[in-house]
């Protein structure tokens, strides 16, 4: 097998291939477009990091190529769409440097708590003063962490052993995972308030960007630390720089920003703020994560020479072609339904229960179950979820699976049925098929009738006459228009389960006036992907 290696990447790394009879690897560093064009045709693999564009003009000239490998967690260099549409695998390696970030969280930490940049500045310059850089200990401090994932995990452990207390936010993640760490889950609201030390851990995303705001700042306590080893953008920058400025915040460490290099006006003053200790996006740069992510991508590769398993997979899962085939629209019904119930789930499920029920209940539905998991999942974690890697990323996070099967079946020939465990509760939700498209027919208790559409409205309240027309008036003043409407009830003037299809997205403030209109128990938009 033919392995392009078109970026730095360690050498210790690459040994899994070079001592494979069965591989042929070469090092072409700095190809110019042109010249990656006329070389990638020769190739089986490739390896790459940052630096190589695997765009769709690439994969173009990729006749032989089967993976592409990304020696590192982000693949925003690599047109995965362009890939999978031409069978092309890509895997990356999101383990490889999590204790490169956890280590360099510790490292900002420590620094800014002890003014380790302005004393070591300091006295390099001839100068002897102590005073002006007495520090702070972390001990019996206590560690607000947002985003208990791998590298999350891992400041909790280190934050423990400088006897800090932990709390943590994280809405993914199961009860379980938080005992099995010692970190108390709170809301974010909690970890605000009562954190001494706040540090973030999640992937940047539309839920996470701009995640800590002015608003936040005011609720924390005065004299707090604040880290971001994560990604630029999750804390708002301007609003970090006005709380340094104001004296809220005592110091910050930030190793991420929104845009890199960093070019805007307010980067500049805050990486030159002197309450602040910044670093270039050095998380992952250690000689020990260069060569971890380099040879768990190797590794990948000789497996899929092997024909086994890929772990990090983010595309092209590996079923039994014949029951795919077969599976094929119940696989779009349960990924409906997982990406619906997503969004509308308590947080921290500890079990998830897929039910199948009638005629394909005969079948192996693990595909199904997998399917599912993903698009639960995929909107939790950074990493890409997909059917190869969709158990492992669950089990990592103490979620417990359950698989139930029945032929016997009252009402539909084939029903999936998905339920979320939670200590805030059970939900419920289940679907099938009609005229080839997936219909919701029950949510919680609550008997529904209506195929998803890509902007809706679910609301819980109780039934009341006129607050549909309240609903209606509202919308209809916020120029939202009403395509359909599902109203779900258990009894007259009982409560009711209402679920809108609309033309355009609603807005948080219109959320808002439409619950306090109806007194709604709950209410939520949701997105569909077209």
């Amino acid at each position: 097998m033919k392995v392009i290696v078109t970026d730095e990447i360690s050498e210790a790394g690459l040994e899994p291939l070079r001592n494979d009879p069965r591989m042929e690897v070469d090092i072409r560093l700095g190809l110019s477009v042109e010249e990656l064009h006329a070389a990638i045709g020769d190739y089986e693999a490739i390896i790459t990091r940052s630096g190589t564009t695997m765009d769709a003009a690439v994969l173009e000239h990729a006749k032989n190529l089967k993976i592409v490998a990304r020696a590192g967690v982000g693949i925003d260099n690599v047109d995965v769409d362009a890939a999978s549409s031409k069978g092309i695998i890509v895997v990356n390696a999101p383990l490889g440097n999590t204790n490169s970030a956890a280590e360099h969280t510790m490292a900002l930490l420590l620094s800014m708590c002890r003014n380790v940049p302005v004393a070591n500045a300091s006295l390099k310059s001839g100068q002897w003063k102590r005073a002006p850089f007495t520090g702070h200990e972390l001990k019996h401090r206590t560690m607000g962490i947002i985003g208990l994932g791998k590298v999350g995990g891992r400041v909790a452990l280190r934050a423990k052993a400088f006897e800090m207390n932990v709390i943590a936010y994280d809405p993914y993640i199961s009860e379980k995972r938080g005992d099995d760490l010692g970190v108390k889950l709170v809301s974010l609201d909690e970890l605000i308030r009562y954190a001494d030390v706040l540090t973030v851990h999640t992937p940047l995303n539309d839920e996470t960007r701009g995640m800590i705001r002015a608003e936040h700042f005011e609720k924390m306590k005065d004299g707090i630390l604040v880290v971001n080893c994560a990604r630029g953008g999750i804390i708002d920058e301007e609003a970090m720089l006005a709380a340094l400025e104001s004296g809220k915040v005592t110091g910050s460490a930030f190793d991420v920003w929104s845009s890199e290099p960093p070019s805007s006006e307010t980067l500049k003053a805050l990486i030159g703020h002197p309450k602040m200790v910044v670093t270039p996006h050095l998380g992952a740069n250690t000689y020990e994560a260069q060569k971890n992510v380099a040879v768990d991508v190797s590794r990948e590769i000789i497996n899929y020479l092997d024909g086994k398993p890929l772990e990090n997979a983010v595309n092209i899962p590996k079923f039994d072609p014949d029951l795919m085939e077969h599976m094929k629209p119940y696989m779009t019904l349960i990924n409906t339904l997982g990406e619906f119930i997503s969004q509308l789930a308590p947080a921290n499920p500890d079990k998830i229960i897929f039910s199948y029920t009638g005629k394909l209940a005969r079948f192996d539905c693990a595909p199904l179950t997998v399917c599912g998991l993903a698009a639960l999942l995929n909107r939790q974690t950074e990493q890409e979820v997909n059917m190869v890697n969709a158990r492992m990323i669950a089990k990592e996070r103490g979620i417990a699976i359950e698989e139930v099967r029945t032929t016997e079946s009252d009402s539909f020939s084939n029903l999936i049925t998905l339920t979320l465990e939670a200590a805030a509760g059970r939900r419920t939700i289940a679907g099938t098929m009609f005229e080839g498209r997936p219909k919701i027919v029950k949510m919680r208790n609550f008997t529904t009738d209506f195929s998803p559409e890509p902007h809706m409205l679910v609301m819980h309240y109780e039934d009341r006459p006129g607050l549909i027309g309240k609903i209606g008036t509202i919308l209809g003043q916020r120029g939202v228009n009403i395509g359909n409407m599902n109203l779900g009830r258990q009894e007259k003037a009982g409560e009711a389960m209402v679920v809108l299809s609309v033309d355009t997205p609603v807005d948080e403030a219109t959320l808002n006036e439409v619950a306090a209109a109806i007194d709604a128990r709950y209410i939520r938009a949701v997105h569909m992907p077209q």
